[in-house]
């Protein structure tokens, strides 16, 4: 009795604690919790402190909490899907991105376990392995292979020996132990991010301004290519298509008698190209002129620094 009892008020307390939580920030990340220990879970409280806390619980427990609160937070029930297998949610009111990059600091390396799923390729690098030649039957079985240099097992090429999805098998981790290997990383790995009603993958934290800028002008940029090509006018395809109309235009009037202001200079040109290459002339000259006189100032820094370097 009594202990059922206390079991009441501990869920009360715990459902306290979800609904207090939920009010008080508006940013979350949904993490997968697999293979975190209790002391990471710790490290990471400790490094929240101040700016956001981490919930844990029983899946059910957390529904039924949330479920409590969609009354006065509708936008809370987007939530309800994501809670699924083992799952932390690390809550806070600041920078999401920095944030992130906190969560994710608190990661360790781990040996693989034999069963695990690998999540990342391993690859074991050639090595002395300081192991004696007895052990040679044991890298042959993996296929591993080996010599021997001064009594001791040297591998020779790269193995790959695991690839993402794999399940760890019972000679591969200790394989990996013997050699000290520690290829995987365990701790909060972000699945989802929830921020005031809205869900998104965690890679859109990494998305720049330049990158909203080069993705708004490249969309841009297709919809005038398509404008011009199907002949709809639209707000992106009316520049194109007025100087399209200019060019032509001015061909027009440059072999017609047509007169406009715009084509008077064209046409005078046109009339006497002598004229042009007069127009033309002095420009190429000046630039000539400067191009020399930048050599020559070149060439004198150059005398300058020789007689330094010889006389001081």
């Amino acid at each position: 009795m009594v202990r059922e009892r206390n079991r009441r008020e501990w869920k009360a307390a715990y459902f306290q604690k979800v609904h207090r939580l939920l009010n008080e920030y508006e940013k979350i990340f949904i993490c997968d919790a697999n293979n975190v220990t209790s002391k990471q879970f710790q490290a990471i409280r400790v490094g929240m402190r101040g700016i956001g806390d981490v919930l844990m619980g029983k899946n059910t427990m957390m529904k039924k909490a949330i479920r409590e609160l969609i009354p006065q937070k509708p936008e809370l029930e987007k939530l309800l899907p994501l809670i699924k297998f083992n799952v932390a949610l690390v809550m806070t009111n600041g920078d999401l991105k920095e944030i992130r990059d906190l969560v994710v600091s608190f990661k360790v390396p781990a040996a693989a376990k034999s069963g695990s799923i690998a999540p990342i390729d391993v690859i074991v690098p050639p090595v002395n392995t300081g192991l004696g030649p007895e052990k040679t039957s044991f890298f042959q079985a993996l296929a591993i292979p080996t010599k021997i240099n001064r009594g001791t097992i040297e591998i020779t090429n790269n193995v790959g020996l695991l690839k993402i999805g794999d399940k760890v098998s019972e000679s591969a981790a200790m394989l990996l132990a013997m050699l000290k290997i520690f290829p995987f990383t365990y701790g909060l790995d972000i699945v989802e991010c929830y921020d005031s009603g809205s869900v998104f993958a965690p890679e859109i934290l990494d998305i720049t301004e330049d990158d909203i800028r080069a993705r708004f002008l490249a969309g841009v940029s297709n919809v005038a290519s398509v404008s011009l090509a199907i002949g709809y006018p639209t707000v992106a395809s009316v520049p194109h298509s007025i100087a399209n109309g200019f060019k032509n235009l001015m061909a027009i009037a440059a072999a017609t008698d047509i007169e406009f202001a715009q084509v008077a200079q064209l046409k005078a040109y046109l009339a006497n190209p002598e004229a042009f290459a007069a127009a033309a002339a002095p420009v190429a000259v000046a630039e000539t002129a400067a191009v020399e006189e930048k050599k020559e100032s070149s060439e004198e820094e150059s005398d300058d620094d020789m007689g330094f370097d010889m006389f001081g």
